[in-house]
């Protein structure tokens, strides 16, 4: 009686623990479709990995040094600056991605270096966090970014992609 119950135990928690992989994978899908949207400079792929409503905000350090967070309600300027054409490419590798979900809830975290074409502009964290809509799909309804200059450690395998 012992074995089976630990046998259904076992295989209880193996499968909840594909779920929740599973889950990730998705939500991870959703976070590279923005990036290869912007990327493309494909506004139309862009819309699809957001909400219909979302916030947005950017917290920087000013030139004097103080702290600078800049928000917005809606995604049409990024839209707008992703769907303009523009001569390089806007690449934002991302690395040390942590994702975590609770049913319909995800959140994610991680560090990322943005390059217009191969010219390293700056780097940061990307906070996103999503919602599992009843279509199934994951989509951003809430993204915050660090942006920074200095003190980047941008990992080689990275970096020299863009040398």
């Amino acid at each position: 009686m012992r074995k089976n119950l630990w046998l259904a135990l076992v295989v209880a928690s193996a499968s909840a623990m594909a779920q929740v992989a599973e889950e990730k994978k998705s939500v991870e899908v959703t976070i590279q479709t923005l990036f290869t949207a912007m990327k493309k400079g494909d506004s139309a792929l862009l819309r699809t990995a957001f909400a219909s409503e979302v916030t947005m905000a950017t917290i920087a350090q000013a030139k004097d040094g103080s702290l600078v967070i800049k928000r917005e309600t809606g995604i049409s300027n990024f839209m707008k600056a992703i769907g303009t054409p523009h001569p390089e490419p806007y690449n934002e590798p991302i690395w040390n991605l942590k994702i975590e979900v609770d049913g319909r809830f995800a959140q994610a975290w991680c560090d990322y270096a943005f390059y217009l074409g191969n010219k390293f502009s700056h780097c940061g964290v990307d906070a996103f966090h999503l919602f599992k809509g009843s279509d199934g799909i994951w989509r951003i309804f809430h993204l915050v970014d660090t942006r920074k200059k200095e003190g980047c450690n941008v990992p080689d395998s990275i970096a020299k992609q863009f040398r």
